[in-house]
Parts: structure tokens; C-alpha cells; sequence
């Protein structure tokens, strides 16, 4: 079977090979009735651009990277929400995503940049003090963080505000009336790698709790439910008189309120519990989680958003941070 040209087109439409170029590729003005019946053409004779011809007119080829963290202490399910965003929201504006793996460090990025693939690049799981910092502020390719590391300057980052999404959970709490509170936060491996989003969630509680006159433990929690279970238990021994308890871990989340229950104590009455997660977790556990979102679609679309801007040589903010939304359900009193 014959493949469908652009000449072809422009003979089904009556109009120039050029005319047909400038409709797909928006460079210059058409009439809405040329341009209606150019894409009727292209539609009634499946032609496809080439996307190598496209990428050498346009002299850009169509595609991001995301580098995202398929790493230990990671929640894949998270993951995918923000995924899903980011190419939802790349095809609106026709570009395609290329997956990268975070554990390539440096020598990744650079790797693809000079092979000229992609037009700019996506990270996540950004650490305080990320070794790939460096090179983005090098790199002609632009580039956008979901994550901020400690020193910003000259990058461009966006992210849920999670400092003040862990004081919102100590906030919440306080006004409840609870004195002796927890956070449970994300496996100890996260923080050894000094990643963001971790960090700054636990300094913010910590500093609400210590302005609310707490008493307030903060400590990392892994996945699986013996190890959830055996740090509720340390937790409750240590401290008999906690009342509140956050959880900045999505795939422990429902663990806790399992350990909870086999160790006698009932959850809202005799223990608050907030989670910092999506909501279909805090919706699915029982009871209902109070929770602050992870906005993980709107994380993903604003970063291809400020990405595309850089590409088309607009200004935009350094620093982007999403308002936390605390959610109240049935699993604080």
C-alpha cells in the first residue's frame, strides 16, 4: 500500500504542498476555510507527517524527557499519577515523553542532550543537594524540577509545598486538642538520599509542632506491614500517650491503621491519623483518611506547562509551589 504524501494532500485539498506545510506546523496564518479543508484532506487520506521532517522544520524534535526515580522507597502508584499528567499534558501541545531512569545521574542527562532527542527535560525525585544541579544550569536543553533542591538559582522547580503540607497536619491536629503526636514519613532510604519532598515535609511539621508547644516525635517508616507494625508498636511503648499521627507514606498508609487495630487502639477515638497522599488512598482506607493531596496531575501538567513556555523563549517563575488542601474525613477527632 502507497504512503499517503503531503503532495497528495495538497492535490486533495487544491491547494499548495506549501500551504499544507504551514497548516500542520502553524507557522503562518490561513484562512480558517483553507485550513478546515486542508485538514479535511489529511483526515480523509490518513496521511501522517514524518515526525524526522517535522523535527527538521520545525528544528525541534517533539519530545521530552522525564527522568523519573524508579528507586528504592519509591511509591510506583504515585509515580505513574505524575507520569500520566506529564504525557497527557505533552501531547496537548504535540510532543511525546521519553522515560528516563533518575539512577543515571549526570551522565545520563548529558547523554541524551547531546544526542539531540529530546527538546527539554523533566526531573524528579530531586535531592537537597542534587549532583545533577549543576549540569542543568549548563545545559542548553531547558529543563524543569518537580522538587527543589537547597540551592534554586537559575533553574526552574514546581512542586506541592510540602513544608507547609507537614505543618498543616500538626496544625490540624493541634486544633483538635492533641498534645503528643507522630509522623510516620517515608522509607529511611528517601531520606538518606536527602530527597526533597521528605525532608521538608518532616521540617515543617517539626517546626509547626514546636510552635503549637507539642510533643512531637518525627521518624522515617518503611513498607511492609511487619515493619509498619513493629514501628506503631516502638512508637505507642515509647510514647503511651500519643494521640495524633501523621503519615507521609502512601504504600504504609493503610498498614498503620491495620497496626493500629491489632494493638487496641481504635482509630479516631483513641488515635488521630493524617495522611499526606492521593486522595483514592485516603478515600479507600477505613476509616475514610483525613488528608492533605498530593497533586500529582496538577504537579505534572504545570511542569510541561513552564516547560513549554522555556522552549517558546518566555519568562517564567522560578519557583512554582501548590497550595496543600487538608481534606477532613473520619479519621481525626
Amino acid at each position: 500500500m502507497r504512503t499517503v504524501t503531503i503532495a497528495d494532500v495538497a492535490r486533495h485539498a487544491g491547494v499548495a504542498v506549501s500551504t499544507v506545510s504551514y497548516v500542520l506546523s502553524g507557522k503562518r496564518a490561513i484562512s480558517a476555510t483553507t485550513r478546515q479543508r486542508v485538514l479535511d484532506s489529511v483526515r480523509t487520506l490518513g496521511y501522517h507527517p514524518n515526525a524526522g521532517a517535522r523535527a527538521l522544520a520545525s528544528k525541534r524534535a517533539k519530545v521530552i524527557a522525564l527522568v523519573l526515580p524508579l528507586r528504592a522507597g519509591m511509591n510506583l502508584p504515585v509515580l505513574m499519577q505524575f507520569a500520566t499528567s506529564v504525557v497527557t499534558t505533552a501531547r496537548q501541545y504535540d510532543h511525546d515523553v521519553l522515560l528516563m531512569t533518575a539512577d543515571e545521574g549526570p551522565d545520563g542527562l548529558r547523554r541524551v542532550a547531546a544526542s539531540a532527542l529530546v527538546d527539554g527535560l523533566l526531573l524528579m525525585d530531586v535531592e537537597i543537594h542534587d549532583p545533577r544541579v549543576p549540569l542543568l544550569r549548563e545545559l542548553a536543553e531547558p529543563s524543569v524540577l518537580i522538587g527543589f533542591p537547597a540551592d534554586p538559582e537559575g533553574l526552574t522547580c514546581v512542586d506541592l509545598d510540602f513544608a507547609k503540607a507537614g505543618a498543616l497536619c500538626a496544625d490540624h491536629l493541634a486544633e483538635l486538642g492533641h498534645r503528643q503526636i507522630a509522623l510516620l514519613g517515608a522509607p529511611r532510604v528517601v531520606y538518606e538520599r536527602g530527597t526533597g519532598f521528605a525532608e521538608r515535609t518532616m521540617a515543617g511539621f517539626t517546626e509547626a509542632a514546636v510552635r503549637h508547644g507539642l510533643d512531637a516525635d518525627a521518624r522515617p517508616c518503611e513498607e511492609s506491614f511487619d515493619e509498619v507494625h513493629g514501628a506503631v508498636k516502638l512508637l505507642l511503648d515509647e510514647r503511651p500517650g500519643l494521640s495524633g499521627l501523621v503519615v507521609h507514606n502512601e504504600a504504609a498508609a493503610g498498614h498503620v491503621l491495620g497496626a493500629l487495630r491489632m494493638l487496641g487502639r481504635r482509630v479516631p477515638e483513641d488515635v488521630s491519623v493524617v495522611a499526606i497522599c492521593p486522595d483514592d488512598v485516603a478515600e479507600r482506607a477505613s476509616p475514610a483518611l483525613t488528608s492533605v493531596l498530593i497533586p500529582a496531575e496538577d504537579v505534572g501538567h504545570q511542569a510541561v506547562r513552564l516547560l513549554m513556555a522555556k522552549l517558546d523563549g518566555h519568562a517564567v517563575p522560578q519557583s512554582t509551589l501548590l497550595e496543600p488542601r487538608l481534606t477532613t474525613r473520619g479519621s481525626t477527632r
